[in-house]
């Protein structure tokens, strides 16, 4: 690839025009990437911080059956999850409303350098309810992951939903497997490139938290380190063409 292909690539992959192959190619080092951070997630404090339909099932059962700290953990994690999609919301309008070219990829740095400071930093932190904190930074990053693909895809793709996307795979086989026996009424169609993309969102999940649960193993917090930088090259194009055009405007 040449620089120039290179770079136009870039500005793309994160920039404000969209098509469903850049949306696809986005979605896909999202999900590779959620599946790392859930992973890690679970290995260092036993919280999956991606799963909120777990976590609201896991506050209701302790409210009836006691465990106060798992209560605390559940709610922190899914208020952190909702502040992460409010923070990426405000940050996208702000951005739209300038008419940005990083509207998107603003939210990918905030959130690259999120992980890039919890995967130099975590290790070191001492504090007692230091759990907590990890709970509520990497659930606050995951919402805000979820909510920028989801603007992005015009909320047909979520990169930490699995339960969903499993759901639709199932629909598209049920759809190929249908056969239409009554006469005037228009076949059952499935989408082979739906059944596809969801198939390697999944597959990029699932092998995102094979390498967390290796990485953390071998190598700790720090193995988020290289996710944060491919989430900076991704964003840094449409962020630098920003800053050009705001420097031609101050001139």
């Amino acid at each position: 690839m040449t620089a120039r292909r290179l770079r136009n690539y870039l500005l793309t992959v994160a920039g404000p025009v969209r098509s469903p192959h850049h949306n696809l190619q986005l979605a896909a080092l999202l999900a590779l990437n959620a599946g790392v951070l859930n992973a890690v997630g679970f290995v260092a404090v036993a919280v999956y911080t991606s799963h909120m339909t777990g976590l609201t099932a896991t506050v209701a059962d302790h409210l009836v059956l006691g465990g106060g700290a798992i209560v605390l953990t559940g709610l922190l994690a899914i208020v952190t999850f909702v502040a992460g999609a409010a923070a990426c919301a405000v940050l996208f309008n702000w951005g739209r409303r300038r008419d940005l070219r990083g509207r998107y990829a603003n939210v990918l740095v905030l959130e690259a350098l999120l992980i890039l400071l919890f995967g130099l930093l975590a290790e070191g932190v001492s504090w007692h309810h230091r759990n907590l904190l990890f709970v509520a930074v990497l659930c606050f990053t995951m919402g805000m992951q979820n909510a920028i693909i989801t603007k992005i895809s015009g909320a047909q793709i979520r990169t930490t939903h699995v339960t969903g996307m499993v759901t639709d795979i199932g629909i598209e086989l049920g759809k190929m497997t249908y056969v239409s026996r009554t006469p005037g009424l228009p076949p059952v169609v499935p989408d082979p490139r739906k059944l596809g993309m969801l198939a390697v969102l999944v597959g990029l999940f699932l092998g995102g938290g094979v390498l967390g649960a290796i990485g953390y193993r071998e190598f700790g917090f720090t193995t988020l380190v290289p996710l944060a930088a491919v989430l900076l090259a991704a964003a840094a194009a449409p962020l630098a063409a920003d800053v050009r055009r705001h420097r031609r405007a101050s001139a």
